[in-house]
């Protein structure tokens, strides 16, 4: 098989990045070396590959800052409504090559890198994954920032900048063990601190009543310190900012400690501050109720509504004077998204602020904030959902308990002059759970105190509508909306997939990168033979690579010819990773019954991280490593099953898979999974998908023809239906002897015949307490694959299957969410318009 093209070599044929000027290069160059100059210690003469990352970084960097001004400067002066996307995740992955795609950079850096002597591919391999989020919901802010500078939005995130994001994994004999991502032990490029913003956050203390309002009174402070990173548009010289916030201990000590020797343990406190903005927590759809995370969701939303106002107050640019006094006009000027209910304590917040402090009549202030804030819910699952203790918000916010409990009077109010006498309704609409520990419900206080609650997929927000949130919707059903969630096509297909983003441009144009919906234009395309065979091309090039990558790492031998049947994502009993394992399982039986039968060959990846304390997800781990290791090293089966865990899966490594994929698993107990956008990268990146009609999966289905995806398993009404009935997995036990064999051998110690007993856990969730029906589905699933399997024989059609699917990608731009978001919510208008660069006249 002739060797893949390098990607330096690819980038030379390739147009959708915009040639290379030759002025541009030779500028390039000398910034290059001006940065590396300044960048070396001095009593160092040779640059390390880090040093030369820092200095294109930095290049890079200074064609951002005048654009970054510029955008700033024009908002001021246009004095547009602006946009607050508050989220306590932005899992960004790396900034440099998306900064040189959104600029139309990259050709010219690549050629000057290349000119020095340099690769640039081995300098953005030097730099760190910003991975300040858990996976989805973290991964969509990051998406959603890149759209909102794209369609010319003035859009802000805000969120925490944590020392240590989410944790790096390692596999150890099989067993996941975490170590700290120590993420900026090198520094930062991308962001700048700004002290000047500084804000001071207040905890504890008491509430003193007065006839002219309420004081809180007696706190400890906590300062704020906000670092910005720039976020360019594509293409359009919008550059937006991120503003994240780090903790920081304010200056003064306590004299009378110091006096009687105290000092060293007066500056040793100050450390317990700073902790605020230390480390991202890493559970993914699991609430866990401590005191430092409610610290820091309220750290970010303190600062944040303090930067708002400011900004609100004063609208010129440079100026330091109020122009704006009148807060009736917030909603007019200001729009705030909650990304999940962890930015909740906005809406308390604010109430404060306007009440306490700007002297606002209650229900003027309550119509501000109602106007002001939206919600957006992220998950079904009960024990996602927040829900903090009432004593500890009185411990550590005692002023906001008391608005929380006038919110929910005036609210419960309400709803017993609509439902008069009804009061199983009242307990359920109470913001307030009643029973053992009273707990606050941070989602009801969500819906309360917002003008608009939306699911991020159609299916979910029909199931809030429905079920999680009925009483809700009943009551108000005009503020229930859907946002079907998409990704930015620059980093997941222009990026990340060079080869068929070109491929893709040579039909239609390249304008499909700032309107996905143009890529309907190729379903003309589908009986092309060369289209066809161009699409099949790069996927067995992005193939070749990715087997290269893996035989590095993983010292396995990856047959290139074999379908990549990829799951990943974090590991959690919902997405089902162990149905994926019983396919695994009952593949390798049948190879081994069967030697000599024509099989299809599979290279099987799964990756993902589980969350420190989830028992049964790092169980789960060990099980697929110990599947690998049986079937890996078995000469019967060969090359034609592999079975690898994907180590320390995060966004740089998502960059890599997702266009080598042949087959996507997205296999949720239908109900369960929100949205997922890891479909949808894959969609565009010329995967197939194997899945249940769960989230996103069935809007994919509407796009591309329920007939070209390989959906399998139970509806929603099918789940719904066998939970009235009882499920009963012993039943399926009994009825399927392959299901039999292969959950005989993981308890009979098959696959851990050093320790036997290893999986009796997880074998007995699955047989008697498993919420998420593994199999129930577990039949239709293997036949499914027999399908796959079948057509993956049949390259041809196989890619056909592949061109609808890319064609149907259109709906799933991220552009597309926020173009929503902005005209049903917000109240903005986005823009295509260009503003001009900096060494352009204006």
């Amino acid at each position: 098989m002739s060797k893949p093209l390098s990607d330096h070599d690819r980038k030379k044929q390739i147009s959708v990045r915009g040639l290379a000027g030759v002025e541009n290069v030779t500028e390039l160059k000398q910034n290059f070396n001006r940065h590396l100059h300044f960048t070396l210690v001095k009593d160092r003469n040779v640059a390390t590959r880090r040093d030369y990352y820092f200095a294109l970084a930095h290049t890079v960097r200074d064609h951002l800052v005048g654009r970054w001004i510029r955008t700033q400067q024009h908002y001021y002066e246009k004095d547009p409504k602006r946009v607050y996307y508050i989220s306590l995740e932005f899992y960004m992955g790396r900034t440099l090559q998306n900064t040189m795609v959104n600029l139309a950079l990259e050709n010219a850096c690549d050629e000057a890198m290349y000119q020095l002597g340099l690769d640039m591919e081995e300098l953005e391999e030097m730099e760190e994954d910003a991975g300040l989020g858990n996976g989805g919901l973290g991964r969509l802010a990051a998406c959603f920032l890149d759209s909102m500078a794209s369609l010319g939005l003035a859009a802000y995130g805000y969120g925490i900048r944590y020392e240590f994001g989410i944790f790096n994994q390692k596999i150890i004999n099989g067993w996941q063990v975490e170590e700290a991502d120590d993420w900026l032990r090198y520094g930062n490029p991308w962001e700048k601190a700004r002290p000047e913003y500084m804000r001071p956050v207040h905890f504890y203390g008491r509430t003193e009543h007065h006839p002219d309002g309420v004081k809180w009174v007696d706190t400890q402070m906590v300062l704020a310190l906000p670092y910005d990173t720039p976020v360019p548009g594509y293409r359009n010289n919008y550059v937006n900012t991120m503003r994240l916030w780090s903790a920081k201990a304010p200056c003064e000590f306590n004299l009378k400690d110091f006096n009687v020797g105290g000092y060293i343990q007066a500056v040793l406190d100050r450390n317990l501050a700073e902790n605020i903005s230390r480390v991202l927590y890493p559970n993914d759809n699991f609430f866990e109720g401590k005191e430092l995370r409610l610290k820091q969701e309220y750290f970010v939303v303190s600062a944040t509504l303090q930067d708002i106002i400011r900004r609100f107050k004063v609208s010129k640019f440079g100026s330091r004077e109020i122009a704006r006094t009148d807060f009736s006009k917030l909603p007019d000027k200001v729009a705030i998204q909650l990304n999940d209910t962890h930015p909740a304590m906005a809406i308390p917040e604010l109430m404060r602020v306007l009440v306490d402090e700007e002297k606002l009549a209650w229900e003027m202030a309550w119509d501000v904030c109602v106007r002001t804030c939206a919600y957006t819910n992220h998950t079904v699952l009960p024990e996602a959902l927040e829900r903090w203790p009432v004593d500890l918000f009185a411990h550590l916010l005692p002023r906001h308990l008391e608005i929380v409990y006038e919110i929910n009077r005036r609210h419960l109010e309400r709803v017993a002059a609509k439902y008069p006498g009804d009061n199983d309704r009242l307990r359920r609409m109470s913001l307030i759970e009643e029973g053992g520990q009273k707990r606050i419900n941070m989602a009801h206080l969500c819906i309360v105190g917002s003008h608009a609650v939306n699911g991020v997929a159609q299916i979910h927000s029909d199931i809030l509508k429905a079920t999680v949130f009925k009483d809700f919707y009943e009551m108000e059903p005009h503020k229930f909306q859907n946002k079907t969630n998409g990704i930015t096509p620059r980093r997941w297909l222009v990026m990340c997939n060079p080869g068929l983003a070109e491929v893709i441009a040579e039909k239609i144009g390249e304008d499909f990168i700032r309107d996905l919906d143009q890529l309907k234009g190729l379903r003309k395309f589908v009986n092309d033979e060369a289209f066809i065979r161009d699409v099949a091309k790069v996927k067995q090039e992005n193939k070749m690579k990715f087997a290269v990558h893996l035989e590095e790492h993983y010292k396995v031998k990856i047959n290139p010819n074999s379908m990549f049947d990829v799951q990943v994502k974090r590991i959690h009993e919902y997405k089902r990773q162990l149905l994926n394992c019983l396919h695994i399982i009952t593949y390798y039986n049948r190879i081994k019954k069967e030697p000599s039968k024509q099989w299809t060959p599979r290279t099987v990846m799964i990756g993902g991280k589980a969350a420190p304390g989830y028992h049964t997800a790092k169980m789960i781990i060990r099980l697929i490593t110990a599947i690998g290791e049986v079937i890996n090293n078995d000469p019967i089966v060969g090359d034609r099953l592999k079975v690898i865990f994907l180590e320390n899966y995060r966004v740089t490594l998502a960059e890599k898979i997702i266009p080598a994929s042949d087959l996507s698993e997205q296999i949720s107990t239908a109900g369960t999974e929100a949205f997922g956008t890891g479909n949808m990268k894959f969609m565009l990146n010329g995967a197939l998908t194997i899945g249940t009609m769960d989230g996103a999966n069935v809007e994919m289905a509407e796009e591309a023809g329920e007939e070209n995806l390989f959906i399998f398993g139970m509806r929603v009404d099918d789940v719904d239906a066998l939970d009235r009935k009882g499920y009963n997995a012993q039943e399926y036990y009994d009825r399927l002897p392959e299901l039999k064999q292969a959950i005989d051998q993981i308890a009979g110690g098959y696959f851990s015949p050093k320790q036997p007993d290893l999986f009796k856990e997880i074998v007995n969730m699955l047989m008697h307490h498993d919420r998420f029906k593994v199999f129930a589905d577990y039949e239709d699933y293997i036949k499914c694959q027999e399908k796959v399997n079948a057509l993956y024989k049949n390259p041809k059609e196989w890619t056909k299957k592949v061109i609808y699917n890319i064609a149907g990608c259109g709906k799933f731009s991220s552009d597309r969410t926020i173009a929503q978001y902005a005209r049903e919510i917000w109240g903005m208008e986005p823009t295509l318009e260009r503003l001009a660069a900096p060494d352009e006249n204006q």
